[in-house]
């Protein structure tokens, strides 16, 4: 395992950690999200091109298509709460008692 290959997994670790500890804000835990999506994507990306397989790099343009409609829905999710409830924190958000 080379040194990107580490550097990489680092960061998909480093998203996850982000996702349990950081769960303050709306924003934040979109952010690590996005983090995780992007360590995968490269991944996959130097692991196709390691072996040369012109179907994994099919699996990638699938991830970052994903990554990009989850980024707007997350958005959009952030815009409606942060309108409705005038906080993005997550502790002060209920959706089910308004």
């Amino acid at each position: 395992m080379n040194i990107l290959t580490s550097i990489l997994f680092s960061l998909f670790f480093l998203g996850v950690l982000g996702v349990v500890i950081n769960r303050l804000h709306l924003l934040s835990l979109l952010l690590c999200l996005e983090l995780l999506l992007i360590s995968l994507f490269l991944n996959i990306t130097i692991w196709a091109s390691t072996f040369s397989s012109l179907l994994t790099l099919n699996y990638s343009i699938l991830l970052v298509t994903f990554s990009a409609c989850e980024a707007s829905a997350g958005l959009a999710l952030m815009v409606s709460l942060s309108r409705s409830h005038n906080t993005d924190l997550l502790a002060q958000i209920n959706l089910l008692q308004s």
